[in-house]
């Protein structure tokens, strides 16, 4: 069944006091890509609310430099969310008042990560294969913080397990203040065309009255301008849409406001965010980790750019931040005269 979304004037949606307009754009948490440096350039360009890469609640009781390095947030990226993951309430609780302690705006629960090396610990989606222990868990984490609690999930474990109207009316009963779902089961992983049909039918129940935000295969404003229409969700997640085209976020916006196609970003905005991720990730990781972790976002910043192969090479194998800064004034010079419609959208 598909949901036509009512006319009235629009309703501020809110996740508990935190205003987010009246129909927000998230930015999803990906582990080794939502960092800051990442969340800095979203941040340019429009987005909503973000979340940190998922913490594992067992590094953080354990005070594990990669998992505390990862409650860095600065106050330019608000309203943010801290993500927790683990597959033990106690040690989710502990981790939920250490997350707090950072003062984030939000405390939002995976359940909804598909690897194996989290699902296979008892963690991220394998709880939905554990309905009641997700209920408690959650409702231990609500009780342990003063902030707002949110989860992001999937639709459930598999084809025969789709469980997450019960799931969602169940998580709000118990005090979580808004729902991501993402429109797959654990076992599709990221294969397969993401399901939005239970997405709507959580978002329609008239039971649910918290914010319901979709999560899928949204890669272009019209997608996103269709799926508000068609199932009348709070908000959209964007998650690998937005891995080297930060744009998306402005060009849902626009095009939901005025119904106009953006153009695509000149090859100036492309490396003006490239560069500034580039130098916001020297600054937070240091040269050595900035340098090397950046190496996987130059094909997706550059997609589209003919002959560029030379270049992600040198990019990618260079480990000096001017020789880096030097290759971007190159590709600036070599390719300035190519117009915008060279580089397509994702």
């Amino acid at each position: 069944m598909l949901y036509l979304c009512n006319l009235k004037a629009a309703k501020l949606v809110k996740i508990g006091d935190i205003e987010l307009g009246d129909f927000p754009i998230l930015l999803a948490p990906m582990e080794d890509v939502s960092d800051p440096p990442f969340r800095y350039v979203c941040k340019q360009y429009g987005v909503d609310l973000m979340y940190t890469e998922f913490i594992s609640s067992e590094g953080l009781i354990r005070d594990a430099a990669k998992s505390l390095q990862k409650l860095d947030i600065f106050e330019y990226e608000r309203p943010i969310g801290i993500q927790l993951f683990g597959s033990e309430i106690d040690s989710m609780t502990e981790a939920a008042e250490i997350a707090t302690a950072a003062n984030p705006n939000l405390i939002d629960i995976n359940y909804g990560c598909p690897v194996k090396a989290v699902a296979c610990r008892g963690a991220g989606a394998a709880l939905l294969q554990d309905i009641p222990k997700m209920v408690s868990m959650t409702e231990e984490i609500v009780k342990s913080t003063h902030l707002p609690v949110t989860v992001k999930t999937r639709l459930g474990w598999d084809e025969e397990t789709k469980n997450i109207v019960e799931v969602a009316e169940r998580l709000q009963d118990i005090g979580i203040k808004a729902l991501s779902i993402h429109g797959r089961t654990r076992k599709q992983m990221y294969k397969g065309e993401a399901d939005w049909t239970l997405i709507g039918e959580v978002k329609n129940n008239p039971r649910i009255h918290i914010p319901i935000f979709g999560n899928g295969d949204v890669d272009s404003p019209e997608k996103a301008a269709r799926l508000k229409a068609t199932y009348g969700i709070d908000g959209i997640m964007i998650g690998r849409a937005s891995i080297g085209y930060p744009w998306i976020f402005r060009e849902i916006k626009h095009y939901l406001k005025t119904g106009e196609i953006l153009p695509g970003p000149t090859l100036e905005e492309r490396i003006d965010a490239c560069q500034t991720h580039f130098e916001k990730s020297l600054e937070w990781k240091g040269p050595r980790a900035g340098i090397f972790e950046m190496r996987r976002h130059y094909s997706n910043y550059f997609k589209g750019l003919d002959h560029f192969k030379p270049y992600r090479t040198s990019l990618v194998t260079s480990e000096s931040a001017d020789e880096i800064r030097g290759l971007f004034e190159e590709i600036t010079e070599n390719y300035s005269l190519q117009p915008a419609d060279t580089f397509p959208c994702p």
